[in-house]
């Protein structure tokens, strides 16, 4: 499944010294004040100032990639069930907002391709977790990775492409490995640091509670920027933020502000102002 390169920069080092993107990244769109993984979230978000969102991607059973979490239906949207056993005609009928509350009823399930048009035209940044349905990873991973190169192909700046999975984000760094990757990483093994070279890895994506300034120092000596999630107490935030933190994902975007006397983004660490 290969596809040239055409002449797209490849992630390397110089996305460790030219990072692109934003210090804070609103989780699944505005965490807890909206219905994750909306449209409705990203402007929710959008409206407490982010820049940059994470989302969660994956395939309908006909191949659409589309937001949702979970690899059913039944906890955010009206439907049961597998989503992957539905096409996206049928799931695009589905209510995904009416379970967050009554004000959101009728939010629909979006495609990756609607959200790029709302990213793009808004002068935001998107962060696309592949999140595989079960058996579905590499699949995913690809198509997800081609998707995302068509979408944002003139844009100055990419998605980031971030996954649990090794073998969606070794799919991903086939079809298009001019598109920057991050590792996600409940707990850190002995060997983080290979997995995420071994992957082509920009960036390692770990739960908060597994980092500290010397796991963020080791990651900056290899060219990785560091990201933790998810981070909803302000106290903590600013723990990882003096340790060198580079990005960090939250459900409080009332309460982390985004104005808060943040470090700057896309100088190298260890210079002033810099976010490592």
């Amino acid at each position: 499944m290969s596809t040239p390169n055409r002449g797209r920069r490849v992630p390397s080092s110089d996305w460790f010294f030219d990072w692109p993107y934003p210090a804070l990244i609103a989780h699944r769109g505005a965490g807890r004040l909206a219905p994750e993984n909306t449209l409705a979230a990203l402007r929710v978000g959008r409206s407490f100032g982010y820049r940059m969102f994470e989302i969660d991607a994956k395939l309908s059973g006909d191949g659409v990639s589309l937001l949702l979490h979970d690899a059913t239906l039944d906890r955010t949207t009206n439907g049961r069930g597998r989503l992957d056993a539905h096409a996206y005609a049928a799931l695009a009928r589905l209510d995904a907002g009416g379970w967050h509350s009554a004000d959101f009823t009728g939010e629909g399930i979006p495609t990756l391709e609607r959200v790029a048009r709302w990213v793009l035209a808004n002068d935001v940044l998107l962060d696309i977790e592949i999140k595989p349905s079960p058996g579905r990873e590499r699949e995913t991973g690809a198509a997800i990775a081609l998707d995302a190169r068509h979408a944002w192909r003139d844009a100055a700046v990419p998605p980031l492409l971030s996954s649990f999975s090794p073998v969606a984000l070794a799919a991903a760094r086939e079809i298009a490995p001019e598109l920057p990757r991050a590792l996600l990483l409940d707990d850190l093994p002995q060997d983080w640091l290979e997995r995420c070279t071994t992957l082509g890895c920009v960036a390692l994506g770990a739960q908060h509670c597994a980092l500290d300034a010397a796991c963020i120092a080791r990651a900056h000596d290899a060219s990785l920027r560091v990201l933790a999630y998810t981070v909803n107490d302000p106290a903590r935030a600013a723990e990882l933020f003096a340790a060198g933190l580079d990005g960090l994902i939250t459900d409080a975007v009332d309460r982390i502000a985004s104005s808060r006397g943040l470090p700057a983004v896309g100088r190298r660490p260890g210079t002033p102002g810099a976010t490592g």
